[in-house]
């Protein structure tokens, strides 16, 4: 009786020991995240100076349309190239003779060259009309050369079109169009042919260049460097630029810089900013805007204008007078009463957006509330206009 009862004990006691064990890892997985939300990893906020991109551009012929090609006629251009590339191939045209056909465009070529991508390997192309086209859908780019900054050819485009726009007319005028027909893509279009340097350097020093500049974020950084390798390892050049010493040879340079990505550091805040976008009325405000204490009165007016139309008729039994049908307007104004509400001295964005719920402000009513706040001195917080 007794064993059974120790065993019924040690039971009882073994799964509240695993109970508790089970609550603790939850609070460790729920409490976790909280301290590394802030915390990024240098690999987000920066990058190694030397490791750029290079544009590219082209010129070339897409064939192979539905109809829906240049028209030659009033695009010059397209017919040329098409006739010198016949040329090229050894078709020689009669003297005078121009080629027609509706099922070519003449198009403009553009991709990215990626840092340290060696000869052989293929990058994405976008394919963009430059005529009169009206759509691209269904065609093949004829090999075409891309070109950088300095004139040399650094890859071969060619392939069939990915075209996500549509475009459709009818005979009397009517069309309707989906999306860009214009425009396609060709993943994995074009074959490197020249490589552009992008070295690490034979230098024991490499600089990271911040995405953004900021003061804190780079003496962070900085100290976050030296606190993994060394005092002395790293120091901020300025707030955009952080010089480490790294190996010298290029190996070891390598294994460093990825022991440096993976470093976290918490950034710092960005300054306080409002973004209005004055077209869509689309209004960004940063957790660090402050407000000073101020009263804003809010009050939308309202005109209706109202369309009808009248019978006048002449009087029975008159002599003259005509039949005649007279507008009969009817303009409204109702002017809404007043809104005032109050911002206390030093809110913050949960405050500012649930006062400006409650009055039920438009985007547009909410930009012209930033404004004035900020010609009043009330709004601490760069006010930008896109």
């Amino acid at each position: 009786m007794q064993t059974a009862l120790f065993r019924s004990a040690m039971f009882r006691t073994t799964r509240f020991k695993a109970a508790l064990l089970k609550a603790v890892c939850l609070m460790l997985l729920l409490f976790a995240p909280l301290t590394a939300l802030k915390a990024e990893r240098i690999k987000d906020l920066s990058t190694v100076q030397g490791m750029r991109d290079n544009q590219l551009i082209g010129y070339g012929l897409v064939v192979g349309l539905a109809g829906s090609g240049d028209s030659v006629g009033q695009v010059a251009y397209t017919a040329q190239s098409l006739k010198s590339m016949l040329t090229q191939l050894g078709v020689v045209l009669p003297p005078g003779v121009t080629p027609q056909p509706k099922n070519v465009a003449a198009v403009m070529l553009h991709a990215t060259l990626p840092p340290f991508i060696k000869k052989g390997q293929k990058i994405d192309i976008t394919v963009s009309s430059v005529g009169n086209a009206k759509s691209l859908r269904g065609g093949a780019l004829l090999m075409s050369p891309l070109k950088g900054a300095d004139g040399q050819v650094y890859a071969i485009a060619q392939g069939d079109l990915i075209v996500g726009g549509l475009g459709v007319q009818g005979t009397d005028g009517s069309k309707i169009t989906i999306n860009i027909p214009s425009v396609g893509r060709i993943p994995k279009g074009a074959i490197v042919e020249r490589t552009v340097l992008n070295s690490l350097g034979d230098s024991n020093k490499l600089t990271l260049n911040l995405f953004s500049a900021d003061f804190t974020t780079a003496s962070r950084m900085s100290d976050a460097i030296n606190k993994h390798f060394g005092e002395g390892t790293a120091r901020a050049l300025d707030p955009i630029s952080v010089e480490v010493m790294a190996p010298q040879d290029a190996t070891g340079k390598i294994a460093f810089v990825s022991m440096i990505e993976n470093i976290t550091l918490a950034p710092g805040t960005a300054a306080a900013r409002v973004i209005i976008n004055s077209r869509t009325g689309t209004v960004v405000i940063s957790s660090a805007v402050r407000v000073s204490q101020a009263a804003v009165s809010h009050g939308n007016l309202v005109v209706t204008i109202e369309e009808d139309k009248g019978v006048s008729q002449p009087a029975p039994f008159s002599r003259g007078g005509n039949t005649e049908v007279v507008a009969d307007s009817k303009i409204d104004i109702i002017k809404e009463d007043n809104r005032m509400f109050v911002f206390d001295p030093g809110v913050d964005l949960n405050d500012i957006v649930r006062a400006v719920n409650q009055v039920g402000a438009a985007p547009g009513d909410l930009v012209a509330i930033l404004e004035a706040l900020k010609q009043a001195g009330a709004l601490h917080a760069e006010l930008v206009v896109i």
